[in-house]
């Protein structure tokens, strides 16, 4: 499953990533996750299963839906909460959740 979190500058998810993909591997899961700023959707909308959106982009929340469902990603925002604890482990749950 490859799991595209979406952020202001492609940076700041860079933690949470890194927590989701240790959660994916205490679970033995195959994923990919990565993050990329607003900017660079365009060029990942293709690799990706899932998309996540992060907190500080959620004005963008409703475009990207709509291209989500063009391309029959399903896109979602990140629980704040999730998000500014870092909590890895809950985050990749909602994502594996999405493609249910």
């Amino acid at each position: 499953m490859n799991i595209l979190l979406c952020c202001a500058a492609g940076m700041s998810t860079s933690l949470l990533v890194t927590k989701m993909e240790q959660a994916a591997k205490d679970r033995g899961l195959a994923v990919t996750i990565w993050a990329v700023s607003l900017d660079e959707m365009k060029d990942n909308w293709e690799k990706a299963d899932v998309v996540l959106v992060g907190p500080q982009v959620r004005y963008k929340l409703a475009d990207l839906q709509k291209e989500g469902r063009g391309r029959s990603i399903p896109v979602e925002l990140i629980n704040t909460v999730d998000y500014g604890m870092l909590n890895g482990p809950k985050v990749l749950e909602a994502a594996l959740n999405m493609k249910k």
